[in-house]
């Protein structure tokens, strides 16, 4: 073989790695739980989604939020359809969602989980004076709803597929005014290794992602949230926090097939700052 039949070959090689990375989610199906509005991390992960070729599926908590979701839902073209309410603290609402998805593609290929709460007075509280109704609450809504989401899941990712989750930096370490959604998404994470490990053989792979922290709706129920953006920004290596955009690239590079061999990690999209913890 020649060195000109070499490069060649390796620039044709290079275009259509270029070509395909353009469309890096073609022809995949998605569905995605938890966008609020557009500013939260599962928006950022849908327009990456979208942007890079896969069609989606996505669900909005209830009427009031439906105003703040559909014009978004119209921006990535998903049908009707799959358009679907979801609460998933109301029986059957989660199960009637992959019942539709099941209707309408027959299949699902990524299923991103970004929803999480806890009652008000808890998480403000100490975990010492956490009550049981509210812990409780905080770990279905955050933790076995991911879990509930990845069984209805497992028999539509018939060739394989990811899940994902979003966690945070205080299920690691202790973080101020963090409080009981620390021990929730220590949890969360535990959950994915296991789900990793139980589904793998199944070509599904299950990763929680770890942004750094954002100003989102829901991270406006942290005490001094001001404060831990500022520290965070201050400690990073890279001095920058994450946007929603940053991760939802990440995220979505992770439900490519070049991604295939990645699974029962914690991924940080943080600039550094988990190494400095």
């Amino acid at each position: 073989m020649t060195e000109k039949t070499i490069n060649t070959r390796l620039l044709d090689s290079l275009r259509t790695q270029r070509e395909h990375g353009r469309k890096l989610l073609a022809g995949k199906k998605g569905i995605i739980l938890g966008i609020a509005n557009d500013q939260s991390i599962a928006w950022g992960c849908a327009q990456a989604f979208r942007s890079l070729g896969a069609e989606l599926c996505i669900t909005y908590l209830n009427e009031k939020s439906r105003k703040f979701t559909e014009p978004l839902a119209k921006v990535l073209d998903v049908a009707p359809s799959l358009y679907l309410p979801c609460d998933v603290r109301e029986e059957g609402q989660l199960e009637a969602v992959f019942e539709a998805i099941e209707r309408e593609w027959g299949r699902l290929d990524f299923a991103l989980h970004s929803i999480a709460f806890a009652p008000r007075e808890d998480l403000h509280g100490r975990v010492t004076d956490c009550s049981r109704e509210g812990f409780l609450m905080a770990m279905d809504v955050s933790c076995h709803s991911f879990i509930h989401m990845a069984k209805l899941a497992e028999p539509l990712m018939k060739d394989g597929g990811a899940l994902f989750t979003m966690s945070y930096f205080g299920a690691e370490k202790v973080v101020e005014n963090y409080n009981v959604m620390g021990p929730v998404k220590a949890a969360l994470e535990a959950t994915s290794r296991y789900l990793a490990a139980e589904l793998g053989p199944k070509g599904i792979r299950v990763n929680p992602i770890s942004p750094g922290p954002i100003k989102t709706r829901a991270a406006s129920g942290i005490g001094r949230f001001d404060e831990l953006i500022e520290k965070a920004s201050e400690r990073a290596p890279s001095h920058v926090l994450a946007t929603i955009e940053d991760v939802g690239m990440a995220t979505a590079f992770l439900a490519s097939d070049y991604a295939k061999l990645i699974t029962g990690d914690t991924v940080y999209v943080d600039g550094g700052y988990h190494v400095l913890g």
